[in-house]
């Protein structure tokens, strides 16, 4: 299983929200680069940058720390928020990412969405599928679609995607351990896709239970900021996967 921090990106800095609300802003670091740095000299291989900013204005805003980072590090960064349009795809691409992750667009404008994967392919292309309850959400997750979860995955799927961020939204940030149940259902109805756990994720002794689950991947970020997990141990755990 793949171990995938987290860095949200604010005014350019190394933030976290709680549920994705931005009154909950908290800052950890005002240079980007020095966490990935620090990531990076712990045999970590793999980023998930997320820009906050870009989200809300929905565009592109922090390319200029995804493009520092990918130049500066050889981590493999999939990056995501705000990207809207085929133009916002090229910045991110241009400036290094090595994946993309769509989430409200997938539910707003599928054949936009569709085209991103017919162009790049399904090694480029994530599919975010933040959950409310069984409900996709979108927009910064204050709107719940009427798309189930497993039948959004489900279509998405026939399209040709393969890889899938699962964040439970009424998890994240709380670090109140990861939705175990939710990723087992949607494996066991889903087993071909290339899930990525996300939100909730508070200690080390839960990491060999979604590998365990099958998940591709994991995204941590506030147990790491929290010193909830320690680098060590996800180097220690890298090494002995």
């Amino acid at each position: 299983m793949r171990i995938i921090p987290a860095i949200d990106l604010i005014d350019g800095k190394c933030v976290r929200l709680t549920k994705g609300d931005y009154s909950t802003q908290k800052t950890y670091n005002e240079y980007p680069l020095e966490v990935a740095k620090a990531f990076e000299a712990h045999g970590i291989q793999y980023l998930h940058l997320v820009d906050l900013d870009g989200a809300k204005s929905k565009h592109i805003v922090n390319h200029r720390v995804l493009e520092e980072i990918a130049t500066k590090t050889n981590l493999k960064i999939d990056f995501g928020g705000g990207l809207k349009s085929d133009e916002d795809l090229k910045i991110a691409f241009d400036c290094g990412a090595k994946q993309i992750t769509g989430g409200s667009i997938a539910v707003k404008e599928p054949n936009v969405f569709e085209q991103w994967i017919s162009k790049y392919g399904k090694n480029k292309i994530i599919l975010g599928a933040d959950v409310h309850g069984d409900r996709i959400a979108t927009n910064g997750w204050i709107e719940t679609s009427e798309h189930c979860l497993v039948d959004f995955i489900s279509a998405y799927k026939s399209k040709g995607i393969e890889y899938v961020i699962c964040t439970d939204i009424s998890k994240d940030g709380l670090l109140s351990g990861p939705s175990f149940e939710v990723y087992q259902n949607l494996l066991k109805q889903q087993p071909e896709i290339k899930l990525i756990a996300s939100g909730g994720i508070s200690t080390f002794e839960e990491l060999p239970k979604l590998a365990d689950l099958g998940c591709e991947g994991t995204i941590i970020g506030k147990a790491i900021y929290e010193n909830r997990i320690s680098l060590k141990e996800l180097e220690n755990f890298i090494l002995q996967s």
